[in-house]
């Protein structure tokens, strides 16, 4: 009866341990996602920041009208021009190029 009673904790003291340590192993995993995942968060509020409010040219048209003294214009994507020098001659281009889609 000793001998069942000594097993029988003998086994419950071996399983304990087994789930603590398991245990410890899942907190430290989560918590090192949870390290990884902080960064990220930080970043998608500062896109999303930035999305909210320059996604239109009426956002910055609303935003120029109240915290400028100069107005600006709206002008099409399409049109803007960038420059390349190649040793000493400059060619443009466009800078979004066209699909043929387009």
């Amino acid at each position: 009866m000793k001998k069942v009673v000594f097993i029988s904790i003998f086994i419950l003291i071996l399983a304990t341990s087994l789930v603590k340590n398991s245990t410890k192993e899942i907190e430290d995993k989560i918590f090192m996602v949870n390290e990884n995942i902080r960064p990220l968060k930080s970043e998608l509020g500062d896109v999303l920041l930035e999305y909210n409010y320059l996604t239109s040219p009426e956002k910055l048209t609303q935003y120029q009208n109240q915290y400028f003294e100069k107005n600006l214009i709206k002008i099409d994507i399409t049109k803007i021009k960038k420059l390349i020098e190649m040793n000493t001659q400059i060619k443009i281009s466009d800078y979004i190029e066209k699909t043929n889609n387009e």
